[in-house]
């Protein structure tokens, strides 16, 4: 029930009308408000899509404060951009080059990156010794820095980025050599990614390749597919379709298919933890998106 007690939470993006952000959010302030015997104990929230354009972003975060918005998710465009709006950024953030989560404190608005939390969550599930380990990272955007910061904090002990054009391949390379990584990157050329499946304990796809509505697509050709090792991990950070024909692919090699929608729901659940202080039903909101897309529960 929304009252006029009730905080403001939500995600600012421009388009926003595709986030799933309000479903899984909004199911799991009702799972807690049904739990409670009165709304009191932190659950009367609402989270609402908020469309805000580039050019209005300064002054929407001062509105924002006006209003009492509590916290908010932040997707394409602003993911960068909000930094410069922030009084205080988490190291995981200035790392990765982007804020996905922010809340409102005493001193300002706080900004974190709660995606490589997100993204390691399902990797860690499968209780593998990552020290000798390594990653192949599909793509050289925004995605893959946050899986490569995941990377390293699992303790793979090689990661390669496989990309198509060799100049922007060169630019990301470059931006991490002030970031004190624990592990160096290796760049290659597409062309390499037969030869780096066979070594590949985790395959990545962080490109938009196999994505609605071009989902007979898929980043890796059937063939080169082939040199996939038996129960490597691949892993779509794409949710829909579910699964992509990379999975299905990968599948087919015998290889292990991890889809983007529980990174999805876990890096939802950490933010959901930094603005109301209690942890999430994580089925409930694992579930609320299966239904919304019509998947099997």
């Amino acid at each position: 029930m929304i009252t006029g007690t009730t905080k403001l939470l939500g995600v600012i993006g421009n388009p926003i009308e595709h986030s799933l952000s309000p479903v899984m959010h909004n199911a799991a302030i009702c799972a807690l408000q049904q739990r409670s015997v009165n709304a009191s104990l932190g659950v009367d929230y609402v989270y609402l899509p908020l469309p805000i354009n580039a050019a209005d972003l300064n002054v929407a975060i001062t509105g924002f404060e006006a209003i009492g918005l509590v916290g908010f998710n932040v997707t394409i465009p602003h993911k960068q951009a909000i930094i410069s709006l922030l009084s205080e950024v988490s190291s995981v953030a200035k790392v990765v080059g982007a804020v996905n989560t922010v809340w409102r404190t005493e001193s300002g608005w706080s900004g974190t990156n709660t995606d490589v939390e997100g993204f390691i969550a399902p990797l860690q599930a499968h209780n593998r010794d990552w020290s000798q380990t390594t990653a192949v990272i599909l793509g050289h955007g925004g995605a893959a820095r946050a899986v490569v910061v995941g990377c390293t904090q699992l303790g793979c002990t090689k990661i390669h980025i496989v990309g198509r054009n060799k100049e922007k391949l060169s630019a990301f390379e470059q931006s991490w050599l002030d970031s004190s990584l624990p592990v160096s990157l290796d760049i290659h050329l597409w062309e390499q990614l037969p030869e780096l499946l066979s070594q590949a304990d985790l395959i990545v796809n962080t490109t938009p390749v196999g994505m609605y509505p071009h989902v007979e697509e898929s980043p890796v050709n059937a063939v080169a597919m082939q040199a996939i090792k038996e129960n490597a991990i691949a892993y779509d950070l794409i949710y829909t379709p579910n699964p992509t024909l990379f999975l299905q692919q990968a599948k087919q090699q015998s290889a292990i298919a991890i889809d983007g929608l529980e990174m999805l729901v876990q890096q939802g659940a950490a933010a959901f933890k930094i603005w109301i202080g209690q942890t999430p039903p994580v089925d409930t909101m694992r579930q609320s998106l299966r239904q919304y897309l019509g998947l099997s529960t």
